[in-house]
């Protein structure tokens, strides 16, 4: 699952989203952020998110990348991985 986190983006939202693309999903999902501002509210997504998986026993692990954006120049891939 891929989503798009923008500076405007609600932490706690994204979280929810995070948490439940993870149980839906095998365990992966895929932030895209273009910005620093976009890259701090995908960073307190994941850590609200881990919050949320916590007291089920689960740990987030992130993975960072570059990747060329469509149009936008260079975005941050956040791959997360519930283990």
């Amino acid at each position: 699952m891929f989503l798009k986190v923008s500076s405007r983006t609600e932490p706690k939202k994204l979280a929810g989203a995070i948490y439940h693309a993870l149980k839906e999903n095998d365990g992966k999902v895929q932030l895209q952020a273009i910005g620093a501002g976009a890259v701090n509210q995908a960073v307190k997504g994941v850590a609200i998110a881990r919050g949320l998986a916590a007291p089920e026993g689960a740990e987030l692990k992130i993975v960072p990348s570059f990747t060329d954006a469509e149009d936008n120049g260079t975005a941050i891939n956040l791959n997360v991985y519930w283990r």
